[in-house]
């Protein structure tokens, strides 16, 4: 039955697609060079030397807004480039290499964007992988669309990139004997939304707690952003930087994407004192956040394996009544530590938090993972 529903699916799309055809007054014309097309599938011709390039004969669209190639083999270099070129693109360079182009370049998993020369966007691509590509929205007010590239399925990232009246067409480029894909034009990809936009690895009682975060005697705002409001401090994925208790962050450490593990925690000073901590009131922890000291920012990347010096050395000397209040807070990317922020506790402590600002975005959160 499911077989059946496909087929009639495919049908549908079919019939679709000559529709527009015939409503355009004529089929759409593909342009190819040193690529043999046979059906779907696309096989490189040339001698290895020369760019071989296929353009699809019409652009995408709200109705038909991204496509899928297979690799079916990498032959020699695996040079295989998937994205979007206008209509009229030059068929002896590679997609994304040349203005008003961007592709994915399977070999070395960069994003080409209108310059031959990429830039470090996603994995390698291999035989058996499909590289995908679409276009999510449109601003035709400033002559944009934002472009994204998935792998498998799953979103690499994507990219906002200009778009003539003709508007972007699907492309793929080839530069090795051997090399082959196959073509599909009329793809789907769906967007999987989740309710709650976040997995929770387990412990879900402790994360549920997470609700009842009160900073300097009031709920945390879940209008802002960790690191944002007084009392907190955050790691932000999109730019790298550290946010304490300001809506301006501090340059901190790399940026990070899909499939990157950030985390969290923090180192107790010998001396800490629960008992001082929950009797915490919010004036003496207002002192203690009043000169927040830029010091307590440090990116470990950088160092070059000297030791730390230590901070009690040449910093103000904190107070005895006011010893114990205050913990290092510690940030980490992939295992390994990107850097540390001294503050102060708030009355009630501090809690996990994550903060999200646009739809789409997917986390796995493990509140008790295995560290070492």
């Amino acid at each position: 039955m499911d077989d059946i529903n496909v087929l009639h699916h495919r049908c549908l799309l079919n019939l679709r697609r000559r529709i527009r055809d015939i409503a355009d007054g004529h089929p759409a014309q593909e342009r190819c060079m040193r690529l043999q097309k046979d059906g779907d599938k696309l096989s490189y011709q040339g001698n290895s030397e020369e760019v071989g390039c296929y353009v699809a004969g019409r652009p995408l669209s709200k109705g038909n807004c991204y496509f899928e190639v297979t690799i079916v083999d990498t032959g020699v270099r695996g040079t295989i480039a998937v994205g979007l070129v206008p209509k009229f693109y030059r068929l002896d360079h590679q997609p994304g290499w040349l203005p008003y182009s961007v592709a994915y370049h399977a070999d070395n998993g960069k994003l080409y964007n209108g310059n031959p020369v990429g830039k470090q966007f996603g994995p390698k691509c291999v035989r058996g992988d499909r590289i995908g590509c679409g276009i999510h929205s449109e601003n035709t007010e400033a002559g944009l669309t934002t472009v994204f590239f998935t792998k498998n399925g799953r979103e690499v990232g994507s990219v906002e990139v200009p778009v003539s009246s003709e508007g972007l067409f699907p492309a793929v480029g080839m530069h090795s004997m051997g090399e082959e894909v196959k073509v599909d034009l009329q793809a789907q990809w769906l967007l999987v939304e989740d309710d709650t936009m976040m997995m929770v690895d387990s412990h879900e009682d402790d994360w549920g707690r997470l609700n009842d975060v009160r900073v300097s005697g009031t709920d945390y705002p879940k209008n802002r952003h960790p690191g944002w409001s007084r009392g907190s401090v955050a790691y932000h994925a999109d730019d790298g930087k550290i946010f304490h208790g300001s809506g301006v962050g501090d340059a901190f450490g790399p940026r990070c994407f899909k499939g990157d593990i950030m985390g969290c925690g923090i180192m107790f000073p010998r001396d800490y004192s629960l008992d001082r901590e929950g009797s915490a009131d919010v004036e003496d922890w207002d002192r203690l956040e009043g000169h927040p000291s830029q010091q307590g920012i440090q990116n470990v990347l950088y160092l070059n394996g000297e030791e730390e010096e230590e901070d009690d050395e040449e910093g103000e000397e904190i107070p005895q009544e006011q010893q114990g209040r205050k913990v290092t807070v510690f940030f980490t990317r992939n295992g390994k530590l990107m850097g540390r922020r001294e503050m102060a506790v708030p009355p009630g402590g501090l809690y996990p938090t994550v903060g999200m600002l646009s739809s789409g975005e997917k986390v796995k959160v493990d509140l008790h993972p295995l560290s070492g």
